[in-house]
């Protein structure tokens, strides 16, 4: 499904579910906004785990973006029959929001040394990691931390393009802004983002807008 359909798809859902009150009409529309986002929100999962917590890939969790994605619907199915997003930029905010607390979860339990039961239901025991492993997801929070500190227009803009993995031009046209002024905003929160995390830079060099 092309990103322009699977938007169009999702508003409509989200327009459906603005009409309806009570549990037994919500929950089909909540499981059909979902299924019509899979595929971005599959993309979205791989995204974060492999840019922001390659840690969690290895040993002992092995977590794959599938399992990943499992947590996420579970967490998403929940919330949305509380909340109920307008657009699909607020929905696509939520989604990235809970996958960022469900791996954010896991990554402070696995340092914690505590039993981490991963998504597919097997049982690790998560060993107490030395302090030179502990430093790979202590830095991938501090990064989180420093992109939750950014303005909302240059967070919202860096969730779009380099968590979502959306372009500048998919991003405007979600906002609702031109892309000269969503590669600005990108280009403002690059810069923060540089300034606060100049101990940590990629060894690639500096990060850059698309």
């Amino acid at each position: 499904m092309s990103e322009g359909q699977t938007t169009l798809d999702v508003q409509r859902c989200l327009d459906e579910l603005a009409d309806v009150s009570g549990d037994a009409s919500v929950e089909p529309l909540v499981r059909s906004l979902v299924a019509r986002a899979a595929d971005r929100l599959q993309t979205l999962c791989s995204v974060l785990l492999h840019s922001h917590y390659p840690r969690l890939t290895h040993g002992p969790l092995n977590l794959c973006s599938d399992e990943v994605l499992g947590g996420v619907v579970e967490r998403l199915l929940k919330a949305l029959r509380a909340v109920h997003p307008a657009t699909v930029r607020e929905f696509f905010g939520l989604a990235n929001q809970h996958m960022r607390w469900e791996l954010n979860d896991l990554a402070r339990r696995l340092d914690a040394g505590a039993r981490v039961v991963s998504l597919n239901e097997s049982v690790f025991a998560a060993p107490i990691l030395p302090e030179a492993t502990q430093r790979p997801t202590v830095s991938f929070q501090r990064i989180l931390q420093a992109i939750d500190s950014l303005a909302d227009p240059e967070r919202e803009v860096f969730n779009l393009v380099r968590i979502q993995g959306m372009t500048q031009v998919e991003a405007a046209k979600v906002i609702g802004v031109s892309a000269k002024t969503v590669q600005r905003r990108l280009t403002r929160g690059l810069v923060q983002l540089e300034e606060w995390l100049s101990d940590f830079r990629p060894r690639s060099g500096a990060l850059e807008a698309r």
